[in-house]
């Protein structure tokens, strides 16, 4: 078995997803915060980085999926962050 630098980082990105899943789980973390949101789009990003590599159209769809949504997330955490300054 080769285990490339990208087989690393896509791994990184799966321990990352299901790391912050379970965060949310126990009571650690928030679902709707910027740190669950922020590790779900990097997750997504290392995983889709290792698919590059070794193409696989179900990850692909996945991770892309995944991505957008948080993507979603965050834009959603900066306009309401963005609402509740005073003059804005």
């Amino acid at each position: 078995m080769n285990y490339a630098f990208y087989d690393v980082v896509g791994n990184l990105g799966v321990i990352m997803i299901v790391g912050s899943y379970f965060l949310i789980q126990i009571g650690k973390l928030s679902a709707t915060g910027m740190t669950y949101t922020v590790v779900n789009m990097l997750g997504a990003a290392c995983i889709l980085y290792s698919l590059y590599f070794e193409f696989n159209m179900s990850a692909f769809l996945v991770e892309i999926f995944w991505l957008l949504i948080s993507l979603v997330g965050l834009i959603r955490i900066f306009l309401e962050r963005r609402r509740k300054i005073p003059g804005v």
